[in-house]
């Protein structure tokens, strides 16, 4: 696959899944109204703890791809 057409196909794929992220944060924005939810701090903790977690990890496989393509490694 041409690299032009990879790079299009990426930039159409990522900008639509960040926009779903982006999207369903704005809804859990909205459960922070207490009028309408119960909630302990223990909660908001955990959600945020393991939202948290996974950006870490999507981070941490980019930077790992990122390394791959920078690491010249050992070759005949």
């Amino acid at each position: 696959m041409a690299e032009n057409a990879k790079r299009e196909r990426f930039t159409k794929v990522a900008s639509n899944r960040v926009q779903n992220v982006l999207h369903y944060l704005d809804l859990l924005k909205n459960c922070a109204n207490k009028s309408n939810y119960e909630y302990t701090q223990e909660d908001v903790d955990k959600m945020f703890n393991e939202i948290g977690r996974a950006l870490r990890d999507v981070k941490a496989v980019y930077a790992n791809e990122q390394n791959k393509q920078n690491s010249k490694g050992f070759s005949f």
